[in-house]
């Protein structure tokens, strides 16, 4: 690259497409209400318009510890799949007895998604023009065929693509063949989050941001909310707060934060663009276990990102780790390696993300407090649209409602804790780096293999 990553900003690209927002001053006093939710990114977001649906007259305040979508749903790719099980393959693997039902809600998830950008108004690139996942080795290969098998299984429309049909959606001469699927969409996550956050106070929710939650404690009438600047009395609670750390005990050791990080160029030239073959609109991803997440962004740049998933000691989530990290430069590097004639192009932001990472790549929901407050977390990378249905999920939960989303399995069954210090390290350490030989090799590693066999896995 002619410019290195050093020279990039360090922010998220998506941060400058979107324009002032109104302020949400902290919370200043105590207050109370129906439903209190903590947590401002697309998960309690979606929670608070929802909830404005089902019930139109309740008093609905919204806290977060900085600005809206800051965290995770600010800084990823915006990849917006049709699964709420990280894939079918996942779904198959972990639930095989309602795998069918977990594909058609994932299915259903995203046309809802959609209907709800238009009925709310929500500009936000949303462009539903699938997805291409690439291979580069035998066993990825095979593995792609065995994916194109499940798929229509289960009547998923894909195609599996080789040589020219290849080159002419992604020409690189590092994979050598590809499945695309049409039904999966993008979108700008920095736009989705403002436009979530204009619904929601166009819906009279308070929203107040820079308004940290210490502590939540029962009451004999609900749920007190501890900040800085009041304390919170609510009926009810959703706690949205994902990637930071829980603030229900029980549920540290049920997801681990693992940085994500990824590049953005300038924009390309139609000449650039066609020396990579990729006239369409619809976003790429390698299929190893190390993966790379592709796509273009409005103006024709190029976003790349993935492959590293880096866990700190202690559950570490330094602010500094956002910033600076080896895996820009790497990042970098295989970019030029897959797109040779766009090694001189410009990267103009580099940033990192914290996923919140389950044992077994989904998210997971459930309720505490007798029932008084619920929680999702553990998103896997695979919340942009999983989150809307984690929303819905969490209301049922708080209402008693008994409905197809309550009764799953992949829901209603916690995920395999993670350890604690020094054999949490130890182990993803191990993971990981059979997960990177496996790459090499095609060869799962024993360790990796006892991981599945307990339905534990480790992905990003």
């Amino acid at each position: 690259m002619s410019d290195t990553p050093a020279q990039a900003v360090r922010a998220p690209f998506w941060n400058d497409t979107v324009g002032p927002q109104p302020d949400c001053p902290p919370l200043a006093a105590d207050t109370s209400c129906d439903l209190a939710i903590v947590g401002g990114g697309f998960t309690g977001l979606w929670t608070a318009l929802e909830a404005r649906r089902r019930q139109p007259d309740a008093r609905i305040v919204l806290v977060d510890g900085g600005r809206c979508g800051n965290a995770a749903s600010g800084r990823n790719g915006g990849f917006c799949a049709p699964s709420i099980s990280h894939g079918v393959g996942n779904a198959l693997k972990r639930w095989p007895a309602e795998a069918e039902a977990l594909v058609r809600l994932g299915r259903a998830n995203l046309d809802a998604f959609e209907a709800d950008l238009a009925e709310f108004g929500m500009e936000v690139e949303f462009e539903r023009k699938g997805k291409l996942t690439v291979a580069e080795k035998p066993w990825q290969i095979e593995g792609l065929k065995a994916q194109a098998e499940n798929y229509r299984r289960f009547g998923i429309d894909c195609t599996y693509l080789t040589g020219d049909a290849l080159r002419e959606n992604f020409n690189s001469p590092v994979y050598t063949a590809g499945l695309y699927e049409p039904n999966y969409a993008l979108l700008n996550p920095g736009k989705m989050v403002a436009e979530l956050r204009r619904v929601a106070l166009s819906k009279s929710i308070d929203i107040h941001e820079n308004t940290g939650v210490t502590e939540v404690r029962d009451t004999p009438h609900g749920v007190e909310l501890v900040t800085r600047g009041g304390v919170i009395r609510a009926a009810r609670v959703v706690l949205a707060t994902n990637a930071a750390p829980p603030l229900l005990r029980h549920l540290r050791s049920a997801a681990i934060p693992i940085f994500d990080y990824a590049i953005v160029t300038r924009p390309l030239s139609h000449g650039e663009l066609a020396s990579i073959g990729w006239a369409g609109r619809h976003g790429v991803a390698d299929c190893g276990n190390q993966f790379h997440y592709v796509r273009k962004t409005a103006d024709d740049r190029i976003l790349w990102g993935g492959y590293d998933a880096i866990y700190h000691f202690g559950s570490r989530r330094d602010e500094a780790f956002l910033l600076e990290s080896d895996s820009f430069a790497r990042l970098a590097a295989n970019l030029a390696r897959a797109l040779p004639t766009l090694a001189n192009v410009s990267i103009t932001h580099a940033w990192g993300g914290i996923i919140d990472t389950s044992a077994r790549t989904t998210f997971f929901a459930g309720t505490a407090h007798a029932g008084r407050v619920a929680y999702a977390m553990g998103f896997t990378g695979q919340g942009v649209s999983a989150s809307r249905f984690a929303a819905l999920t969490m209301l049922d939960l708080l209402q008693g409602h008994d409905t197809e989303r309550t009764r799953l399995a992949m829901l209603r069954r916690p995920p395999f804790p993670f350890p604690p210090e020094p054999l949490r390290w130890l182990g993803i350490r191990l993971a990981q780096n059979g997960l990177a030989r496996e790459d090499e090799t095609g060869r799962r590693s024993l360790f990796n293999k006892t991981l599945d066999a307990f339905g534990v896995g480790f992905d990003s």
